[in-house]
């Protein structure tokens, strides 16, 4: 009986609203690469950042919040894991995914201040359509792989279930 209670739980949690994610993590975001772009005198006004001539504003994209959800949706739909274990795995894969974006729009605004739009769209390009999505997938391997997790997202259940529906 505790199996079918922790997966209840972990499914209605895997419904959180993907907005939430973007409410925690715009303002981290922001303030984030505000700080590290200190030396170049910025000005931050909402969402948008002005650096000399240039203005950078971050859309959600920026903040890759669907990236945090998808480890969130892994993490809660992977079988055998505890609590602890789980919310580490979850802070890790978090903290792992911020530093990891910090440093992708650091750069991409370097590239743009340093060398030119041009430059700064082909960047944006390549690493928004190849990159990130390879990096968040290093991310849960590392974290699979750190936290010695042996179950599969979603297969595991689904696997436990049906041996728990023929044994009936």
């Amino acid at each position: 009986m505790k199996y079918y209670h922790n997966l209840l739980i972990r499914i209605l949690l895997c419904f959180i609203p993907l907005s939430i994610f973007y409410f925690i993590f715009t303002p981290l975001t922001i303030y984030g690469i505000y700080l590290l772009l200190l030396t170049y005198k910025p000005v931050l006004l909402g969402i948008n950042l002005f650096i000399d001539q240039y203005t950078f504003v971050f859309v959600k994209a920026c903040i890759a919040g669907s990236a945090y959800y998808l480890l969130w949706l892994l993490a809660l739909l992977t079988k055998d894991i505890k609590l602890m274990t789980r919310i580490k795995m979850i802070l890790a894969g978090f903290s792992l995914i911020y530093i990891g974006n910090l440093l992708r729009v650091f750069i991409l605004i370097l590239i743009a201040l340093n060398y030119n739009i041009a430059w700064f769209d082909l960047v944006h390009m390549f690493v928004w359509n190849f990159i990130i999505s390879v990096y968040v997938a290093f991310v849960w391997i590392f974290l699979v792989s750190h936290y010695k997790i042996d179950s599969i997202p979603i297969f595991s259940d689904l696997k436990y279930l049906y041996k728990s529906i023929k044994k009936h």
